[in-house]
């Protein structure tokens, strides 16, 4: 059975060239495109892509089902907007800021979905460190942000939870520990260290502070969390960095737990200058709908 997540599927391949980037695009993983994909090709009895190493391309069957897609999808969203406007909502922009590993991961596939329910509604996502983040939220800059460990009178829908890990290189002795004994956060301060903020302040160097721990020997300060996984990978120290974030490609990488685990939370929050819109209630909503379970 095809279902309007299937249509818009073959829609997002067909702009983007590839299943995994249509996946992305839909907020499917590239297994469930695939099959999905298969399924539709087995329901319609012909191919709608040839499939390369690299890429896709239409075939001619494809590209005749992806032009009346688009129709049926362009009419959904004629119909979606004429039902904001009937409920109040109408047109408006929303402005949305986040911290850069939610905003390139977490949020594409939510900000995608709602922009196809609702067409009339501009979001402006902006992207910054957790303290500039927070600084927007409270100068009324911003609608809604997403913060860093936001406390529980905040009201925040949380988006994600993962743990804080530790990534060596497999050569250091380290990795030959059993993985359930895990590795003390004191211990890796003494390690030679590639911090690594992720445009934000809660990271390594935060989270030593609060133990009375200090990372004595910090050979290089990235803002990218992949980054720091090369260097590590590249035997120059080892890193912290939340569970999220580490690469697919662990080659080189032994991941381990703290002994003593800590945790990092995200979660959404309105700003508190200026008056809740109905347009901020109705993302809050489908967001709260669609999240992925913490």
């Amino acid at each position: 059975m095809m279902n309007l997540s299937h249509w818009r599927l073959i829609v997002a391949i067909a702009d983007t060239g590839t299943i995994t980037r249509g996946a992305e695009r839909v907020g499917m993983t590239q297994s469930g495109a695939s099959q999905a994909l298969a399924q539709m090709e087995e329901t319609l009895g012909a191919p709608l892509f040839a499939r390369s190493r690299r890429d896709v391309s239409m075939t001619a069957f494809g590209d005749a089902v992806v032009e009346h897609a688009r129709g049926m999808l362009a009419s959904l969203n004629a119909i979606g907007g004429l039902a904001d406007e009937q409920k109040g909502i109408g047109s408006g922009r929303l402005r949305l800021a986040s911290f850069p590993s939610v905003i390139s991961t977490r949020l594409p596939a939510l900000l995608g979905s709602f922009r196809q329910r609702h067409p009339g509604i501009d979001i402006v996502a902006l992207e910054g460190t957790d303290e500039e983040v927070e600084t927007w939220l409270a100068s009324g800059a911003i609608d809604l942000g997403v913060v860093l460990n936001p406390t529980p009178e905040r009201q925040a829908l949380i988006l994600g939870c993962d743990a804080w890990v530790a990534v060596v290189p497999t050569a250091h002795p380290m990795a030959r520990r059993a993985s359930a004994r895990g590795v003390d956060f004191a211990e890796l301060a003494t390690q030679p260290f590639i911090l690594a903020t992720g445009g934000c302040a809660v990271n390594a160097q935060h989270l030593a502070q609060e133990r009375g721990v200090a990372l004595s020997n910090i050979r290089v300060t990235v803002r990218d969390w992949v980054s720091a996984c090369v260097l590590v990978r590249e035997g120059m120290g080892v890193a912290i960095v939340p569970e999220s974030t580490l690469p697919e490609d662990k080659r080189g990488l032994r991941v381990l737990s703290l002994t003593q685990p800590i945790y990092r939370r995200f979660g959404l929050v309105p700003a508190t200058a200026t008056p809740v819109l109905k347009l901020v209630e109705t993302f809050w909503q489908h967001v709260a709908n669609h999240k992925t379970p913490p």
